[in-house]
């Protein structure tokens, strides 16, 4: 039985240069740069100002765009109202659309891949869950039945997709864009004539217009920075047990903190206008659980290594195959979401149902928010950052009155910015061999 290669063939380093991975653990920590071990404020800046200029640069580009758009918008805007509650609310809706495609799309690009075809994926996820729900058709089901079956067939179309790109290696650009194409039909095919189909189920309108209480907007905050705080204790514990040295304490402390914080300064925000809404919920938990899928399984990191180098990843045991169709499934299967939350919010779907720019405003929120277009590099969190961006500048133009040219002059700058930063970025890392 042929051996498995080891870290060091996959990584191309000759033998004898190889580390000794079982030297003694006072060894291996003595070499150790000192800017990990550091443990006061200074040393941590430090630390952090040589990451960012070793190309480690993370979100800092979009937040500083993201405060930049905010803050033109709101001198710009009439009476100041960029700021204001109805309108911050109103942005968390319009940016919930655009997250979940964007994480979507984010999943294929950590891949190396590419899909073309999410927009309509989501036109077909909406065309479902309307069909579904009509009163008085034989096939009725509940709403959330139908919102099950929609996500589902989103996640069966991803499988097929994802068949032919893993399986017979067609190169997923031609793949989707034939699928943009072939799903494009099948919704004009399944509303056909009748243009448009209303939706009347309460709870699958809920998804994108439904407001909690201030009370319980209250309560939620409160469970949510809980739940940080258990979360961020229980690695600290299982870390402490397992004897890895915890570094920077006070930084740990600080982020329990500022959630906590940014929880309740949300709630206070959306309850000066209707509440909480649902869907920005929706966007948290969705970003939670797939931020823990791709940082803390197995699973997330096999796409990471995919993503980054596939036959590395394929003589190290991996299962190139299997990863590459099961995050297509993801990808169309949130795409199917974003198609019924759009769906919701409209109270309908018609013919255009993933059409316009819904396919590139998702691409650029996930390369603006730091997922590279190269494969291997970004988080899930890129989808909210660039997401809120794409969605703030979209919904300062309406507000000011100015041409929906405006709109895709600044998306197109920003989003040459980012691709640019991460191709120097990614030249850097290179040159540094990481």
């Amino acid at each position: 039985m042929a051996d498995v290669p080891k870290a060091a063939d996959l990584a191309g380093i000759p033998p004898e240069q190889a580390p000794d991975l079982t030297a003694a653990p006072e060894a291996a920590q003595a070499e150790v740069p000192p800017e990990l071990v550091a443990q006061s404020l200074g040393e941590y800046v430090r630390a952090y100002a040589a990451r960012i200029r070793a190309g480690e640069s993370g979100v800092l580009p979009v937040i500083a765009a993201m405060l930049a758009i905010v803050v033109v918008f709101e001198v710009v805007s009439p009476n100041h109202v960029f700021l204001s509650a109805g309108n911050l609310v109103n942005l968390f809706q319009q940016s919930a659309v655009f997250m979940v495609l964007a994480m979507a799309e984010g999943f294929a690009l950590i891949l190396g891949e590419i899909d073309l075809s999410i927009g309509f994926v989501s036109g077909v996820g909406g065309v479902v869950v309307a069909e579904l729900q009509q009163p008085g058709k034989s096939y009725q089901v509940a709403g959330i039945v139908a919102i099950l079956l929609a996500v589902a067939a989103g996640s069966l179309i991803g499988a097929f997709q994802g068949s032919f790109v893993a399986l017979i290696g067609v190169p997923s650009f031609v793949v989707t864009l034939a699928g943009l194409l072939a799903w494009q039909g099948v919704i004009l095919q399944a509303i056909g004539i009748q243009g448009v189909i209303g939706i009347q189920s309460k709870t699958v309108n809920d998804i994108a217009n439904y407001f909690f209480s201030k009370n319980v907007s209250w309560t939620i905050a409160a469970l949510a920075a809980l739940a940080y705080a258990a979360a961020v204790g229980f690695g600290v514990l299982s870390r402490r047990r397992a004897g890895v040295a915890i570094r920077y304490p006070w930084l740990i402390a600080l982020k329990i903190v500022l959630v906590a914080v940014a929880a309740f300064v949300v709630v206070a925000i959306c309850n000066h206008d209707r509440g909480l809404p649902f869907a920005g919920l929706m966007m948290i938990v969705l970003l939670v659980v797939f931020t823990y899928i791709a940082k803390r399984t197995t699973f997330g990191r096999h796409v990471y290594a995919v993503g980054g180098n596939p036959e590395a990843a394929r003589r190290a045991g991996i299962s190139v195959t299997r990863i590459r169709v099961i995050v297509f499934m993801i990808s169309s299967g949130m795409a199917a979401l974003g198609g019924v939350v759009f769906a919701a919010r409209l109270s309908s779907v018609d013919l255009n149902a993933g059409g316009g720019t819904i396919l590139l405003d998702a691409i650029s929120a996930a390369v603006i928010g730091g997922v590279s277009l190269f494969g291997g590099r970004g988080e899930v969190r890129a989808a909210l950052f660039g997401s809120l961006l794409i969605a703030a500048i979209a919904n300062g133009i309406d507000i000011i009155g100015s041409s929906s040219g405006v709109k895709f002059i600044t998306t197109g700058v920003i989003l040459l910015a980012a691709v640019t930063l991460d191709t120097v970025l990614r030249r850097r890392l290179t040159a540094a061999g990481r």
